[in-house]
């Protein structure tokens, strides 16, 4: 049985230790907004932030993630949209929108490590998120624009 903070609540679930996070989120939480994509952290679809880290949770057991604190897109915002998912709707980012959750959790983790990022830092950054529709530019731009609205350039 492990504890762990799925969202601002604790959560129980009684899985074996090696079990990956996503398939905890998913199926036994009913968290839907990380995505199987790879299953080798390679895609980012899966992106969540764990302890306020960006992190694949396809990669990460649950051995390793008890105790810790998971925020998954469903909590971001607090009941109302955050910035970047502001400007993600304002730049018209999304196409299938099947990456999108995994890119936003990334884009805010990189926000709030560097507000102010060059395109440079975007593109290491948000280079292991994959995304299918070949939106990047339209990320990028998002980016850029959520920095301002967060107080960043």
């Amino acid at each position: 049985m492990f504890t762990l903070t799925v969202n601002g609540l604790k959560r129980q679930v009684d899985v074996v230790p090696e079990m990956p996070l996503l398939w905890v989120l998913r199926d036994e939480l009913g968290i839907t907004s990380p995505k199987y994509g790879c299953g080798i952290a390679q895609c980012g679809a899966c992106t969540v932030q764990i302890d306020g880290v960006a992190v694949r949770s396809c990669q990460a057991r649950m051995a390793d993630v008890a105790s810790k604190t998971i925020t998954t897109l469903e909590a971001v915002g607090n009941g109302k949209l955050h910035p970047v998912q502001e400007a993600w709707i304002e730049h018209q980012v999304p196409q299938c929108g099947y990456c999108q959750a995994g890119q936003i959790i990334q884009a805010i983790a990189l926000l709030e490590t560097i507000p102010e990022p060059t395109d440079e830092d975007i593109n290491e950054v948000m280079s292991g998120n994959l995304c299918r529709c070949g939106t990047y530019e339209r990320i990028r731009v998002a980016i850029h624009a959520a920095a301002k609205k967060m107080g960043g350039q």
